[in-house]
């Protein structure tokens, strides 16, 4: 069995907590391109796993069930017994949603963070050695500092001295299009304090990512670099919405200027298509608990 030199981790085994719509299609990517790893999914959601080990998914991207079909059972499994999951595996991805606060300090604005920090609870509770800890949630900027107390307040009351390196690797997926955004990103993302941590996961994604498109930063970067790319994003389908009012106003056509600008290579056609506003599941949670952010480090 691979070990790490320097970390002592094990090198042939992942585990995603979280069966959710970015830990299923990721780690069945990675099962497909990595066939020399074993990786197992777990989730208390027993429906939840019952379906993806069934023909009916619980999710839906295309090109998603072929890549399920053509690794479960060889290296791909799905589980809910989280204990297992986290004590075979020393590269553990944390996938679990964060959605925005219904209540308390942050009503409306600030992202729950109640899940994954339940999963780093439970790690904390499981682990039984060393662990690469990932977020793959998408959080706000420190949620890794958050992490590392909950498992640092784990190992002090149980008097044990295992190390816990936590990276930050978020998602870059779009609906509809996730199968293809993992088989050829445009970048991978990964943050961290360990070079040697990092370059354990970086290794993984060289499979099949080139090595050029595998950016590496500090561990805050990579966490507010999500939050800013939704936000650039959603700031490009505002920007033309308010454009295509204009054009009607004066007799201009939205599609002809967008197309115009879009040719600009410093522009480019993406996401200037005008509508009722941006839809999706990410964009309004995100740039609420980006403002929210910046609030609290006192930038108004």
């Amino acid at each position: 069995m691979a070990e790490h030199p320097t970390l002592g981790v094990r090198l042939n085994r992942i585990c995603c907590i979280g069966a959710g719509y970015v830990g299923g299609p990721t780690m069945a990517t990675i099962a497909l391109k990595c066939p020399q790893l074993e990786v197992v999914i777990v989730d208390m959601n027993e429906d939840r796993i019952k379906r993806w080990n069934s023909d009916d998914l619980p999710i839906y991207e295309p090109g998603l069930t072929e890549v399920v079909k053509a690794c479960r059972g060889k290296n791909l499994f799905f589980s809910t017994d989280v204990k297992k999951g986290i004590e075979d595996a020393d590269i553990i991805f944390a996938s679990v949603n964060t959605p925005t606060k219904t209540q308390g300090v942050g009503k409306g604005r600030a992202a729950d963070l109640r899940f994954i920090e339940s999963v780093g609870r439970t790690i904390g509770q499981y682990a039984n050695r060393s662990k690469i800890v990932i977020e793959k949630s998408t959080v706000p900027i420190k949620t890794a500092e958050a992490i590392a107390r909950v498992l640092s307040a784990n190992e002090a009351a149980t008097g044990g001295s295992k190390n816990f390196w936590i990276l930050s690797n978020p998602e870059f997926l779009a609906e509809g299009t996730a199968m293809k955004d993992l088989d050829a990103p445009d970048r991978v993302l990964i943050g961290g304090q360990d070079q040697d941590a990092i370059q354990v996961l970086a290794d993984v994604y060289a499979n099949w990512v080139p090595r050029e498109q595998i950016l590496t930063t500090n561990l805050w970067s990579s966490e507010l670099s999500k939050l800013v790319a939704n936000a650039m994003l959603a700031q490009r389908v505002s920007s033309i919405n308010s454009i295509s009012r204009l054009c009607e106003r004066t007799g201009a056509d939205v599609k002809e200027v967008a197309r115009a600008i879009g040719t600009d290579s410093r522009i480019g056609p993406k996401f200037l298509n005008a509508s009722v506003g941006f839809g999706g599941s990410c964009f309004q949670k995100d740039i609420l608990n980006l403002v929210y952010i910046c609030q609290q480090f006192g930038l108004e």
